[in-house]
């Protein structure tokens, strides 16, 4: 037999098993998995020796600017950051130039972005509304792995790109969906039978406090927070919560950071209400009282908050209220990002840093080893339809894989990214845990913290 690749020695990790193993892999896919060497040669082997085996990591909320922004991020720059941080797949979200309105850009897209994979990718739909509620159900059915929609966002009408800060004076805008446009979104993304995933706040709300609070000249972080309290989440939540209810549509909260948040997502599932739920690595691990320190590099939207909210989304995590961790990874530039809370881009670069970072909290016993395997490789694949062809080490499954080492340590540097922005609010940050090998298809694109891999990225969509 001539194998493609074999994972010799390693301890592979599921959510719930830990053994050792070797892996056999043909023509990208996982053929044999046995205690026992198997006769044949191998294109490649790699000794997993002392090192954990683990299926390949998913990102599922990535903003790589391409097309559009590229300046600050594109998808060959974002897919090398995925490749070295471990991640094997990511899931590119839909507001690029064009936006992934509707099949024909779905397509432009696939092809623009599979030209520049590192790493495998999914492609979001975007939902805007009267806009494009007819061109759902096709771009469900030409793959993409999901819909989302920004709530409270007004729209431009010639590029349907999204407008922040609306107000009633601008022209050729479409202005924010009223709740009945938002209803019909719930009804035909229910059709489908896809996630329908939203960005929770509510920008009325933000927009009459930013105002208000603008005015009295202050830039500080607490008088910044004060303009997108928690409430803003709690409201579009509550919202979501009666339309899923009402529609049967599966209902996503993003990038969770409130403690009610938590507990109305929490209750709604106790009901049996359709909704999963979602976190990023800035709520868990920071809070108001870093700004001090870190500063403006750390604004993000939702906003980072409170310590009470931390200690409950890591609450979230620890009962499975909330599913999966995600990055949310959205470079802007050092000099963007260089200026007052009022005026600065919120995101920043999360992609390469996201596994180190739950794998630090793994050895800080915040989580385990198959805990974190469940965050970031089984749940967001069942999510999405691609499980057992992502996020499993099974017969079968596609030879994605993530081998870490829970004894390396390492210090977060942002000049080491391999994002173009390189803005993280983690400069400097020691972690123990770190990926030290990654296999995308069966090939090694990362060893030891250098991206090895050409463009071997395919896309993924769901298969139920």
């Amino acid at each position: 037999m001539k194998w493609d690749h074999i994972i010799r020695g390693g301890e592979i990790v599921t959510p719930t098993s830990q053994y050792k193993a070797n892996i056999y892999v043909k023509n990208g896919k996982i053929v044999t998995i046995t205690d026992s060497e198997l006769e044949g040669e191998a294109k490649e082997i790699t000794d997993a020796t002392g090192l954990q085996v683990l299926p390949g990591l998913i990102d599922t909320h990535v903003h790589s600017r391409d097309g559009g922004a590229t300046y600050k991020e594109d998808f060959f720059h974002s897919t090398q950051a995925a490749a070295a941080g471990g991640i094997t797949t990511i899931f590119e979200m839909p507001n690029t130039n064009p936006t992934i309105n509707n099949v024909e850009n779905f397509h432009k897209q696939v092809e623009n972005l599979h030209s520049k994979a590192h790493v495998n990718f999914g492609v979001w739909g975007i939902c805007l509304g009267d806009i494009n509620n007819e061109d759902l159900q096709s771009l469900s059915e030409a793959g993409v792995i999901g819909f989302k929609y920004f709530w409270g966002y007004a729209v431009n009408k010639h590029t349907f790109q999204l407008v922040y800060n609306y107000s009633n004076e601008m022209e050729d805008v479409f202005p924010p969906c009223d709740d009945g446009e938002v209803f019909a979104m719930f009804e035909e993304v229910a059709k489908t039978g896809q996630t329908f995933a939203i960005h929770a706040e509510n920008s009325d709300v933000i927009n009459r406090l930013t105002k208000s609070f603008e005015k009295s000249g202050k830039t500080d972080y607490e008088t910044f927070l004060a303009s997108r309290p928690n409430v803003v989440e709690e409201l579009t939540i509550q919202t979501a919560i009666s339309m899923a209810k009402q529609t049967g549509a599966k209902l996503h909260i993003l990038h969770v950071s409130t403690a009610e948040g938590v507990h109305l997502i929490r209750q709604a599932q106790k009901e049996g209400i359709p909704i999963t739920a979602e976190t990023c690595p800035h709520y868990l691990f920071l809070t108001n009282e870093d700004y001090e320190t870190i500063g403006p590099s750390m604004k993000v939207y939702p906003l980072v908050k409170f310590r009470k909210d931390q200690d409950s989304i890591w609450e979230g995590i620890a009962d499975g209220t909330i599913s999966f961790v995600c990055s949310d990874h959205a470079p802007h530039t050092e000099e963007e990002k260089n200026g007052d809370l009022w005026t600065i881009p919120a995101g920043m670069c999360g992609v390469e840093t996201i596994a180190p970072l739950m794998l630090n909290a793994v050895s800080e016993k915040r989580i385990t080893l198959q805990q974190f395997v469940s965050l970031l490789a089984e749940n967001p694949a069942k999510q999405f339809g691609v499980f057992p062809q992502k996020g499993a080490i099974q017969v079968g499954s596609d030879a994605d894989l993530t081998i870490v080492d829970m004894k390396k340590q390492a210090v977060i540097k942002k000049e080491q990214l391999h994002s173009k922005s390189k803005v993280t609010a983690y400069d400097g940050y020691k972690v123990t845990g770190m990926p030290v090998v990654t296999i995308v298809n069966g090939v090694t694109v990362m060893k030891n913290g250098e991206v090895t891999g050409g463009i071997l990225g395919k896309l993924v969509i769901p298969t139920k």
